[in-house]
C-alpha cells in the first residue's frame, strides 16, 4: 500500500512531500523515507540526488540532512523554520536601535529577515538589501526607501550575490547594518561559504554602525570561514537561551553583548 503521497502521485509530488519532511525533522534515513513512500530504496536515492542538486537537503551515509554543518549552510527554507522565538526575540531587540530617517542595511539571513517584518514601525527610513524575501516584504511599504543589491541570483539562499553585489554595498554608507552568521568562537564569526562571507565582509565597511544578530545555537560553534573578529561590530545581540560557558566565552573576548528575552 503506498502512502498519501507517495509513489502513486508521481516523483515531483513525492519530491516535494520529501523535503516538506526533511525541512521539518531535521535528518532522516533513506530506508525510513522508502518505507514511508512505499518506493523502492533506489528510488528514494534518486529523489534525493534531484534533491541534493536542487540545494534542499544534503545526503549522508544512509540518510539525507537539511541542518548545517561547518561547510555547509542550510537551505532558506529550513533555516525559516529553525529557532524561530529565539530570532524573533533577537530581532525585536535589534529593531529598538532603528530610529526614523535611518539608512539600514540587512543581510540574508532569517534572522534579519524577521526584523525587516518590525522596521514599518520605524519610518521612513531607507533600507537595501540583498535577500529576496526581505524585498518582497518590504516592497509594499510606501514609508520605506528600498534599494535592492543585484548580482548573482542563488536559490539556495534566496538571495543576491557575487562581485556586482559586493560593487553595489561597496558604493554606499548606511547608518546601521545587521547581520548574522553560522557560528561564533574565540571572538570570531564564521560562515561556510566564502561567498557569502565577501558579501558580510562589504557590508560591514559600508556601515558606520554594526550589529551582529545570532540565536544561541550560534554559539561555541565554528565554520570554514572567519567572517569577521567580534570586535569589528559595535553590538552582539543574542537570545536568553544562550548557556554560561558560551556568555563566558563572549565576556572573555570583551565582546559587547545584549540578551534578548525570548
Amino acid at each position: 500500500m503506498v502512502e498519501q503521497g507517495g509513489g502513486a502521485r508521481g516523483p515531483e509530488r513525492r519530491r516535494q512531500d520529501i523535503a516538506d519532511i526533511v525541512l521539518s525533522a531535521g535528518s532522516v534515513s533513506a530506508a525510513g523515507l522508502a518505507e514511508r513512500f512505499g518506493v523502492s530504496l533506489m528510488t528514494i536515492h534518486r529523489d534525493l540526488d534531484e534533491l541534493e542538486r536542487q540545494g534542499v537537503v544534503r545526503k549522508h551515509r544512509g540518510g539525507v540532512t537539511a541542518q548545517p554543518s561547518g561547510v555547509f549552510e542550510s537551505n532558506v527554507a529550513y533555516r525559516m523554520k529553525s529557532m524561530r522565538p529565539a530570532k524573533d526575540a533577537v530581532a525585536a531587540r535589534a529593531a529598538a536601535m532603528v530610529e526614523p530617517g535611518m539608512a539600514v542595511m540587512l543581510d540574508d539571513s532569517t534572522t534579519a529577515l524577521a526584523l525587516a517584518r518590525r522596521l514599518a514601525a520605524a519610518a521612513p527610513l531607507t533600507v537595501v538589501t540583498n535577500f529576496l524575501q526581505a524585498v518582497n516584504l518590504l516592497s509594499g511599504e510606501r514609508d520605506i526607501r528600498l534599494m535592492a543589491l543585484g548580482g548573482d541570483y542563488d536559490p539556495l539562499h534566496d538571495s543576491f550575490l557575487g562581485v556586482s553585489c559586493v560593487d553595489a554595498i561597496e558604493a554606499l554608507n548606511v547608518d546601521l547594518c545587521f547581520v548574522s552568521t553560522s557560528a561564533v568562537s574565540g571572538g570570531f564569526a564564521y560562515h561556510q561559504e566564502q561567498r557569502i562571507v565577501s558579501v558580510k565582509r562589504a557590508m560591514l565597511g559600508a556601515a558606520a554602525r554594526s550589529v551582529l544578530l545570532i540565536d544561541h545555537s550560534k554559539l561555541s560553534r565554528v565554520a570554514l570561514h572567519r567572517v569577521a573578529p567580534l570586535s569589528a561590530f559595535d553590538r552582539v545581540i543574542v537570545d536568553d537561551g544562550a548557556g554560561a560557558e558560551a556568555l563566558r566565552g563572549l565576556d572573555e573576548h570583551k565582546v559587547t553583548y545584549e540578551l534578548a528575552t525570548a
